[in-house]
């Protein structure tokens, strides 16, 4: 067995290596996607990740292989790191470096390699991704190109990596600075999200409230507040947000974990991310009980002074003295109230959602800026018409007016603060998916019920279109792979519950490499549309097609009466597929060979049991001289 030298650099190679921390690490999802998918797309049995270290090759991920590492001089990855370009070799024992390898001549039984290195950043090969096979072959194209697109993947990740190894010993260095200086502080120091869960919070804030950290963490900051004050704090945090302030400060009352109440000095600023939304708020909290605790004695000295003075006053002049007081005191409250109606109201009016307000009639009395953009309704045609009329769908206004009766009736329904995702109707008749959120509220004895409605339409075409593309060949708009592994599964238990035999057809066409090598990749691709397009017009509706990878599709074909049935429409399909197609002035063919594995009621067979059925019986179809149908032959019993 030939040596094999090191390649140039081979220190700074291995010092790459050591600083990623991959080596002897448990398996990552990450990488054994990867390797399972090669597994697949190239059809070998056994793919690694290999990182070339001192004197062993190390896998982190593989599939096929049981043992995690093989002396590095048995190791073909040590050629391959050595060169810029794909490592293939078809036959190991034709091969002088490898013939008399170990892992040739022993297990594994090496006769296929074919290995891509494993870059990082500054181009060290580390390792490799490779394809092993215990038999000879070659690879097409294409097969190649998947296999260096798979090792780019890794490469990738590696990258990735490398950047989270350079950042974190400097993250580290100022995470621990920070640390100190939080938990040390003698004032409460806390990181709150943006709902008002507490992040964050050091010894301080726990010993002013009373409550460990773990127990902070599954509160917000309004479980704590006192609920006079929270009001206030949710406005300045509101004006916080939309950047009208810089910061606020306010004096609240927590309630400790005892019950007692606690005055603190609170301010507040936040940190916001690069696009402008808030990461989380910054607190610093300062106890000043006693202080106020001393103003509250003083007031209540100030009192007292104030009722001798009162009683030793002529009774016309209190009486003056009361009724002006009380006077100034109602204008004042009457104004502060006029000011925080008017700073809801513009935050209503201004809200990114549309808002409107019911009355326990289901008559608008509420329909803000962002209501008329939605729904195209203006709020003075909105106002006092039933919202039944407006915005709910024809097919669900009877299901809202029973929702409304049975809460008016119960006090009890499952809509209320909580988020629903309900179709709607704008004013032009066309249909939207909203978000919503609604309250009832008791305000003066009056029911009202206030809603806030976000339009989700955009997000939920995305999801849609993301759903199906998941599921569906990019060329040729058949179902792909993926939905083929999930349908499979609901046909075979809705034939246990028919009765009827399904059939499952494995197609792969006869001829098409010579059509790609003649023509061209572009014209393959119109040909494996058109293809497509005939499977697709050949079978019935209830029957479905998918292309799995290149020229290999299948048909699942449900309700089959006798597997001669299935037959019989697998040698259609292969009439359908030779017929020529145009290609650029000219006409091509293909044919087609079909492998057909039938499904019975009641049988234990799985779906992946039934895909390798089908695809022996398509390759048996190929030997049989192509153009052919194949499937298992009907048992001494008559049993197909």
């Amino acid at each position: 067995m030939q040596t094999v030298p090191l390649p140039p650099g081979e220190d700074e190679r291995q010092a790459s290596l050591d600083s990623l921390g991959l080596l002897d690490t448990p398996p990552e999802p990450v990488f054994d996607r990867v390797t399972r998918l090669a597994s697949r797309l190239l059809g070998v049995p056994i793919t690694l990740f290999s990182l070339l270290d001192h004197e062993r090759q190390w896998f982190k991920s593989r599939v096929g292989l049981d043992v995690l590492e093989t002396p590095r001089e048995q190791a073909f990855c040590a050629y391959t790191i050595q060169q810029a370009a794909p490592l293939v070799v078809e036959d190991a024992t034709a091969d002088a470096r490898f013939r008399d390898n170990p892992l040739v001549t022993g297990r594994p039984h090496i006769r296929f390699y074919a290995g891509v290195p494993v870059l990082t950043s500054d181009g060290q090969a580390i390792g490799t991704l490779c394809a092993i096979d215990s038999s000879p072959r070659k690879l097409s194209p294409d097969e190649l190109q998947t296999l260096v697109d798979l090792a780019d993947m890794v490469s990738r990740e590696v990258r990735y990596r490398e950047r989270l190894v350079a950042s974190g010993t400097a993250a580290r260095a100022s995470e621990d600075r920070f640390r100190s200086i939080f938990e040390l502080a003698s004032i409460g120091i806390a990181l709150v999200a943006p709902g008002g869960a507490w992040i964050s919070v050091n010894a301080a804030l726990c010993a002013m409230v009373g409550y460990s950290e773990q127990e902070l963490r599954r509160l917000t900051f309004q479980d704590i507040t006192h609920p006079d004050d929270l009001d206030v704090d949710l406005l300045l945090l509101q004006r916080l947000q939309r950047r009208e302030i810089a910061q606020y400060q306010l004096e609240k009352r927590y309630v400790r974990k005892n019950g007692e109440v606690v005055w603190v000095n609170l301010n507040v600023s936040c940190k916001t991310s690069a696009d402008g939304a808030v990461d989380y708020y910054v607190a610093m909290v300062k106890d000043i009980n006693a202080q106020k605790a001393a103003e509250d004695a003083l007031r209540r000295l100030n009192l007292e002074l104030e009722q001798r003075i009162q009683a030793r006053t002529h009774e016309l002049q209190t009486s003056n003295s009361m009724l002006t007081a009380s006077m100034i005191q109602q204008r004042r409250a009457e104004s502060a109230l006029r000011d925080r109606e008017a700073e809801l109201r513009s935050v209503i009016e201004n809200a990114n959602d549309a808002y409107i307000c019911l009355d326990e009639r289901g008559m608008v009395i509420a329909w803000n800026r962002q209501a008329e953009q939605t729904f195209g309704w203006s709020a003075a045609e909105a106002m006092q018409r039933p919202l039944a009329e407006l915005i709910i769908p024809p097919a669900h206004v009877d299901a809202h007016r029973d929702g409304m009766r049975r809460f008016l009736a119960t006090g009890d329904s499952s809509m209320f603060n909580t988020r629903l995702e309900l179709p709607g109707l704008r004013k032009d008749g066309s249909t939207l998916m909203l978000e919503v959120r609604v309250a009832a509220l008791d305000i003066n004895g009056r029911r009202i019920f206030s809603g806030f409605l976000h339009d989700i339409s955009d997000r939920k075409l995305l999801e849609a279109q993301r759903e199906h593309d998941a599921c569906h060949d990019a060329l040729t708009g058949l179902a792909n792979r993926r939905a083929l592994m999930e349908r499979l599964p609901v046909a075979t238990k809705r034939s246990h519950r028919t009765g009827q035999a399904l059939a499952l057809l494995f197609i792969d066409l006869d001829g098409f490499k010579a059509v790609n090598d003649a023509w061209g990749h572009e014209a393959g691709d119109r040909l494996l549309v058109a293809v497509a397009r005939r499977l697709a017009e050949a079978v019935r509706e209830t029957d479905s097609v998918y292309r799995l990878a290149g020229d290999e599709f299948t048909v699942v074909l449900e309700n089959v009466r006798r597997p001669a049935d299935a037959v019989a429409i697998a040698e259609k399909l292969i009439d359908a597929v030779s017929r020529p197609v145009p290609l650029d002035g000219g006409e091509a063919r293909v044919g087609a060979s079909i492998g057909i594995a039938m499904y019975e009621a009641g049988s234990k067979v799985t779906a992946a049991d039934l895909i390798r059925e089908a695809d022996y019986w398509m390759y048996q179809a190929k030997l049989a001289g192509r153009g052919q149908v194949r499937r298992a032959e009907p048992g001494p019993d008559g049993a197909p």
